[in-house]
């Protein structure tokens, strides 16, 4: 078995465990090691990625997103440092358990169905020895795990919303602190002090609070908590998309003479950009909160899976360097 096999089914394997250990400590939220357990876990699929990234980049002697299936590999580290990222300064414990499966299901996808040849490295024709490519591939790629995060946190907010017996009223605003937790947290989605949530003797929480009360409060505490970070996720890829289209236009006019050709890869590029700015747009200037900004970002992950699904069984390019945000 080669080193990149090996690698491969590691990363696997341990997104595998990742994702069953996220998952249940959803389920039993008293086993609080469980949420630090995935949480190193995920650091180890992201060290795994980076380390496999890595080495064919020293073996190969050439940037290592020149193929689908190094794109795809990118795109696994990319989502599993954005996870890191935010649950380490959020405290949200339910963002593992969100995109870690995304991200295995990235790497059965690359590493278990694509063949050997399309893994396989490859001489760079002239057109990929560009450092506009490296920059376009690394920004979009960067834009893309975190503009898949926020939308997924977004899918989440619905799902979680639609089981309110009450109208839902998200309050705040799209400035406050992206990492603030609530003064009421549950400890099923969040990590918290066990001390301060318990019931006492009197079956009064702790708080003070009574238990319906706190219930209410809990609910929606969560719900703003997530709605306001699945924003600043999304507000940090979306220049990053940006960028990325730009540095991929004047690649595309050093490569072929030709800012923009309007082929599929493009064009979902654009719409991807126009969804996602719509969403900031409805934001900031409208201050929408709640379910319908979360709507449009859930049409934004749509999007995403559905451009990436059709470049990649793209027959336009042979070398399979149809990741529409590789140009």
């Amino acid at each position: 078995m080669s080193i990149q096999s090996f690698l491969d089914n590691l990363i696997f394997l341990n997104l595998l465990i990742v994702t069953v250990i996220s998952w249940a400590s959803l389920i039993f939220s008293s086993l609080k090691n469980l949420t630090k357990i995935g949480f190193y876990g995920t650091a180890c699929a992201n060290v795994l990625a980076f380390l496999l990234l890595g080495l064919r980049w020293l073996n190969f002697g050439y940037f290592p997103l020149s193929n689908l299936y190094e794109s795809l590999i990118f795109l696994v580290w990319g989502i599993t440092f954005v996870t890191l990222i935010v649950e380490d300064n959020s405290n949200v414990a339910i963002v593992g358990s969100i995109s870690t499966p995304i991200a295995l299901f990235v790497t059965g996808f690359a590493s278990l169905s694509l063949p050997e040849s399309m893994q396989a490295p490859s001489p760079l024709v002239p057109a990929l020895k560009s450092n506009w490519l490296m920059l376009h591939v690394t920004v979009m790629m960067l834009s893309y795990a975190s503009l898949i995060v926020g939308s997924l946190l977004s899918i989440f907010f619905l799902v979680l919303a639609k089981n309110q017996t009450s109208n839902l009223a998200v309050q705040g605003n799209s400035y406050g602190d992206m990492f603030a937790k609530p003064a009421y947290t549950d400890t099923f989605f969040y990590e918290s002090d066990s001390s301060v949530l318990a019931p006492n003797a009197t079956g009064e929480y702790q708080t003070g609070y009574p238990e319906k009360e706190k219930t209410s409060e809990n609910r929606l505490g969560l719900l703003e908590s997530i709605d306001n970070l699945s924003y600043r996720t999304i507000s940090f890829g979306f220049p990053l998309l940006t960028m990325g289209i730009i540095a991929g236009a004047v690649w595309a006019n050093e490569a072929w003479g030709s800012y923009w050709s309007w082929d599929p890869k493009e064009t979902w590029a654009l719409i991807t950009w126009l969804v996602f700015a719509s969403y900031l747009h409805a934001r900031i200037t409208k201050s929408w909160q709640g379910e319908k900004p979360a709507m449009i970002a859930s049409v934004g992950f749509v999007v995403i899976t559905g451009a990436e699904t059709s470049a990649a069984f793209s027959n336009r390019l042979p070398t399979f360097f149809a990741i529409f945000f590789l140009r």
